[in-house]
C-alpha cells in the first residue's frame, strides 16, 4: 500500500496519558476538551463574550426535549453560517438514498458479491462511494443504505456533513484519517467509527488504496444495545469507545463544503477551513472501537444461539425490540455446545441481513465468501449453509474448537433492502452464488433414527 503525506495539520489539544493518546474514553459521555487554555466557558456554555475572541455555538443531534438530549457546545473562530453560502446541486452518481428502487433490478433473492476492485480510478470519500442496498425512506428518517467505498486520494481543502444520517464506516484495507470538526479519529481495519449527522469533516489517505463499508443510518442513532440477563459485562464495553480530543485549523483557503440533504448533493464555497472549534463540551460526538476488544457470549452447553447475541450497536426504532439497524459482528471465539448443530442453521428472518467479511473466512461459507466480499438475503428469503458447511457441521467430532482467522459483520435491518444498479450491473456479482444449496441431499428415509 502507498502512504499518503497528510494534506494539513491540525493543531490538537494535548495528549492524555495512556496508550489512547488523542482520544477519550467512554460511549455516550459528556466530554470536554479544549486546545487554548480557557477556551472552554466553565460554569455556563454561553457567555456574553467567549474567551479569544471564539463564537459559541450549541450542534443538536436530538430534539431539544429528547431524553436524554444530545447535543454539543462548541467555542469555534467562525460560527458555521460562515461556512455555508449559496448551494448549487451536484451530482454523485453512485452515492443512492432510500427510496430508490429501480424498476429493471430484482431485489428478491440470495446474492454475493466478490470484492469491489481498484480500477486505478482517482476517488475520494464522495467520488468513491458506492450504495449496495437502500431501506425504507431518507425523508422519513427511516431505514438505511449500505455503501462500498474505494478511496484513493485525499480530500484537500474540501469537507463535507450529512444532513441525512450517521455513518458506520468499516475499513476492509488501508488506513484513513477523518478529520472533523470536533478532532481527529484515524482508521483501519478492524475499527469502526461513527460519524454523526451534521458533523463536518474531511477525509485522508494515509495508507491506500482504500476499501471498506459504510452504514449509512436515516433513523435514530446507535446505542450499544441492552444486555438482559447478560448483565454488565462482555459484549461490547463502553469505556473500548474513544472519541477524539479538540483540535483545530485556522486556515483562510478558499475551500468547498458539499453537503447531503433528503438524498440530494448540494456545494457551496466558503473562503477558509470549517475545521475552527478550539473547544467543545457536550455528549454528541464522532468516536470510534475496536472490534478485537469486543467480547462475544455464547452457548456453553447446547444449541446455537440467535446472532443477536453478537450486537455491537444497534439504531432503535419504534417498535419495541426490533431495530431499525443492528450492527453484528463475527469474530473469533470458542464453539463447545454439546450433540449441536453449531454454524448459524437454515432461516428466513423478518430481518433484512447484509454481510461483509472484513479477513478470513466465516463459518458458514467456507468458500467463495471473502475478504472484501458482501452478502445480501433480504427479508423472508431462505438461506444457511452450504452442503459443505452442513455435512462437516453434521459429522464433526464436537470437541472444543476455537474459530480463528474470521471477522465477518452484518448491517441488519426490519426493512427490505433494494440493490442499486451498480450492485446488479457493475458490482462483482457472484452469479452461481445461489447453486451453493444445489448439492444438498434429500436425507429423509421415513424409519427412526438420526441419519
Amino acid at each position: 500500500m502507498n502512504k499518503a503525506a497528510d494534506p494539513h495539520q491540525m493543531i490538537q489539544a494535548p495528549s492524555l496519558a495512556g496508550p489512547h493518546e488523542g482520544y477519550m474514553p467512554g460511549f455516550g459521555n459528556d466530554f470536554e476538551s479544549e486546545v487554548l487554555p480557557g477556551a472552554m466557558p466553565q460554569g455556563m456554555n454561553s457567555p456574553q463574550k467567549c474567551n479569544y475572541g471564539l463564537y459559541g455555538e450549541q450542534l443538536s443531534g436530538t430534539a431539544f426535549t429528547a431524553d436524554p438530549p444530545e447535543r454539543t457546545w462548541c467555542y469555534r473562530i467562525r460560527p458555521s453560517v460562515k461556512h455555508s453560502h449559496r448551494y448549487s446541486k451536484i451530482d454523485l452518481p453512485y452515492w443512492k438514498s432510500a427510496p430508490h428502487v429501480d424498476p429493471d433490478v430484482a431485489s428478491l433473492g440470495q446474492y454475493r458479491w466478490d470484492p469491489v476492485a481498484h480500477d486505478g480510478a482517482a476517488l475520494t470519500w464522495l467520488t468513491g462511494m458506492k450504495t449496495m442496498t437502500t431501506a425504507g425512506d431518507v425523508n422519513t428518517q427511516v431505514g438505511m443504505a449500505s455503501h462500498v467505498y474505494l478511496v484513493t486520494e485525499s480530500m484537500v481543502d474540501s469537507y463535507f456533513f450529512s444532513a441525512d444520517s450517521e455513518l458506520l464506516v468499516v475499513p476492509q484495507e488501508g488506513r484513513l484519517r477523518f478529520a472533523t470538526e470536533l478532532g481527529i479519529i484515524d482508521l483501519e481495519p478492524q475499527e469502526i467509527a461513527i460519524i454523526p449527522r451534521g458533523l463536518v469533516y474531511r477525509v485522508e489517505v494515509l495508507e491506500g488504496p482504500a476499501r471498506g463499508f459504510v452504514c449509512e443510518n436515516y433513523g435514530q442513532k446507535f446505542e450499544l444495545p441492552g444486555r438482559g440477563p447478560i448483565g454488565a459485562n462482555c459484549m461490547a464495553n463502553p469505556r473500548d469507545f474513544k472519541a477524539p480530543v479538540a483540535a483545530y485549523e485556522d486556515r483562510e483557503v478558499a475551500s468547498t463544503m458539499t453537503v447531503k440533504w433528503c438524498g440530494q448533493f448540494h456545494e457551496t464555497k466558503i473562503g477558509q477551513s470549517p475545521l475552527d472549534v478550539v473547544a467543545w463540551h457536550g455528549n454528541y460526538a464522532p468516536y470510534k472501537y475496536d472490534l478485537k476488544t469486543y467480547c462475544p457470549v455464547g452457548a456453553i452447553l447446547f444449541d446455537h444461539p440467535d446472532p443477536s447475541i453478537f450486537t455491537v450497536l444497534t439504531a432503535p426504532s419504534g417498535v419495541p425490540g426490533t431495530a431499525n439497524i443492528d450492527f453484528v459482528l463475527f469474530r473469533d471465539r470458542w464453539m463447545v455446545a454439546e450433540n449441536t448443530f453449531r454454524p448459524p442453521w437454515y432461516h428466513k428472518n423478518i430481518m433484512s441481513e447484509l454481510m461483509g467479511n472484513i479477513y478470513g473466512q466465516y463459518d458458514a461459507k467456507p468458500k467463495g465468501f471473502v475478504p472484501g466480499g458482501m452478502s445480501l438475503h433480504n427479508m423472508m428469503i431462505p438461506h444457511g449453509p452450504d452442503k459443505n458447511a452442513f455435512e462437516g457441521a453434521s459429522n464433526s467430532n464436537l470437541g472444543p474448537e476455537k474459530l480463528e482467522n474470521t471477522m465477518s459483520f452484518m448491517f441488519e435491518t426490519r426493512f427490505p433492502q433494494h440493490l442499486t444498479a451498480f450492485a446488479a450491473k457493475e458490482a462483482p456479482l457472484q452469479d452461481d452464488y445461489i447453486d451453493c444449496w444445489s448439492d444438498i441431499e434429500k436425507k429423509f428415509d421415513g424409519t427412526p433414527g438420526l441419519k
